[in-house]
């Protein structure tokens, strides 16, 4: 199996595996004009700067901001009144040390409609648009749950333990499809609060996931047999409600718009979806080039992949066990 390079640019990038983690911002028209802000952000390191919400001049503060903490985010809350109504009115994130990465946007008005949008550092500034429509919340959602999948290097590199262990086109799309509806379960049931796991102990389950495929990817290469071998989509399907439930922890910080939970949670999971699916055709790809050029390589490099798999395995749940129960 030729894996270096799939594997050097995966290990090049997962430091930490933490996963994409946008800032929050809310408003809420309460009375004609007047509404209430929530800026949730995640906590990062011990830093006290932190982005600012900026509206147009015709926008007062009646309350100063309240800080509070609330799990892993910082959220600051006040009221503003704005002549005219929310409608047209502009809204900007300026970061003191540069360091904004995106937030998503997302305005009620008293009326019943709903805005959703995306800030980002190219585009830092967001018109509340008079006539929403339901494709920019899909948009936003699917993008986000894209960009979810493919930095949170933690559940990729247990995607590509499971097409280390799996032979066959047939039994790969039934484990890809088990770990799918795994997930994708988990993560329905857990955005609407049916079942909440702590987030340090899930993130050790999920680091300890990774380690298992490990040894199963070793006992491979040498010839041995093991439940996961012989029925690799039990094994995904399990861990994948796991992982799922990984994926709502992410989302639960980011936030979701309340009037619109069930469309948001949708194109989220599809984005999640197309950015698994997306990795797993480049790395067969890659797969299937390597195979036509026909290249010997040594057995070294060839098993590196699984005992590097194991290690970053390791090391993430030994890290995640630390934080959560001696920190």
């Amino acid at each position: 199996m030729r894996w270096m390079l799939i594997l050097a640019c995966l290990i090049s990038l997962v430091a930490d595996a933490h996963e994409l983690r946008p800032g929050y911002l809310e408003i809420t028209e309460v009375d004609p004009g007047v509404a209430e802000v929530t800026w949730k952000l995640p906590v990062v390191g011990t830093a006290r700067e932190v982005p600012k919400v900026m509206f147009d001049a015709d926008t007062q503060e009646l309350t100063p901001p309240n800080e509070r903490l609330t799990g892993d985010s910082r959220v600051f809350e006040w009221k503003i009144e704005r002549t005219g109504g929310l409608d047209g009115a502009t809204v900007r994130i300026e970061a003191p040390d540069g360091r904004f990465r995106d937030a998503l946007a997302s305005i009620h008005r008293l009326d019943g409609r709903h805005t959703t949008g995306r800030i980002t550092p190219e585009r830092p500034t967001l018109v509340i648009d008079p006539a929403p429509g339901w494709t920019r919340l899909a948009a936003t959602y699917l993008m986000l749950g894209i960009e979810h999948i493919l930095l949170g290097f933690d559940h990729l590199l247990f995607v590509l333990g499971l097409l280390l262990i799996v032979d066959g086109t047939r039994m790969l799309v039934k484990t890809i499809t088990a770990f799918t509806l795994a997930h994708s379960l988990s993560l329905a049931i857990a955005t609407f609060r049916i079942v909440e796991v702590p987030e340090g102990p899930l993130n050790a389950c999920i680091a300890l996931s990774i380690l298992f495929l490990g040894p199963e990817i070793v006992r491979k290469w040498r010839g041995g047999e093991s439940f996961t071998r012989r029925h690799p989509w039990v094994v995904a399907f399990a861990f994948g409600l796991l992982h799922g439930i990984g994926f709502a922890s992410g989302l639960a910080v980011t936030g979701l718009p309340h009037a619109s939970i069930p469309l948001a949670l949708l194109w989220f999971n599809l984005g999640v979806e197309a950015g698994q699916l997306a990795f797993v055709f480049i790395v067969l790809a890659m797969q299937r080039s390597w195979k036509s050029i026909s290249l010997r390589w040594p057995l070294a490099l060839r098993r590196a992949p699984g005992y590097a798999i194991g290690i970053l395995g390791a090391f993430w749940t030994i890290d995640r066990l630390v934080a959560t129960f001696l920190i």
